[in-house]
């Protein structure tokens, strides 16, 4: 066995062995995708989310912006997650079906099962469709992943689909996929 696929093999079996937490579909072996670049305007990588993006302020879905999408993506995928939640990883965002040319999301996208550009969204953990923010306990903070997939197929999932139907339907099609962390604390 190559030395690329034994490592491959090793993380795979690391990641399905963490427990309580869903694991997103990896890239094919041997695609060589790099990874996507996500970044935001309101906050770096690992810093503190301001309120206006928390359950805490306005409740706006952030701006998030993405460069590195590889050719042959036909859609993109977002979900948003919180794995520090007390009850398991907690679902604030799930997306699907934005346009491959897509590069960015403006702050405070819509909480509408269809958007204009024809993408779909899903109800998160608060039972409802769109973007729901930080709303962690008092305590230590929590991480809130914003991961991006590149997708080499338009899903066909309705709207109002759950993360763990959109991981199901996305399966082996994931191309390429990066990821945006910000922290809360009340």
């Amino acid at each position: 066995m190559g030395r690329t696929k034994a490592l491959f093999v090793l993380a795979l079996c690391f990641l399905c062995s963490c427990p309580g937490e869903e694991q997103p579909p990896a890239p094919a072996p041997g695609a060589g995708a790099k990874p996507v670049t996500v970044t935001s305007k309101a906050f770096p990588e690992g810093a503190t989310m301001p309120k206006p993006y928390t359950a805490d302020g306005a409740d706006l879905s952030p701006p998030l912006a993405w460069k590195g999408v590889p050719e042959g993506t036909k859609s993109l995928a977002l979900v948003c997650d919180d794995p520090d939640a007390p009850r398991g990883t907690w679902v604030h965002w799930v997306l699907w079906n934005l346009p491959p040319e897509t590069r960015e999301l403006p702050e405070g996208v819509p909480a509408e099962e269809v958007l204009k550009s024809g993408a779909k969204q899903g109800k998160n953990d608060f039972g409802k469709v769109g973007y729901n923010g930080p709303a962690p306990p008092r305590g230590s903070p929590h991480r809130y992943y914003f991961k991006l997939y590149a997708l080499d197929t338009v899903l066909n999932l309705a709207p109002g689909a759950t993360k763990k139907q959109l991981l199901e339907a996305m399966g082996s099609h994931v191309l390429a996929q990066g990821q945006l962390m910000g922290k809360y604390q009340r």
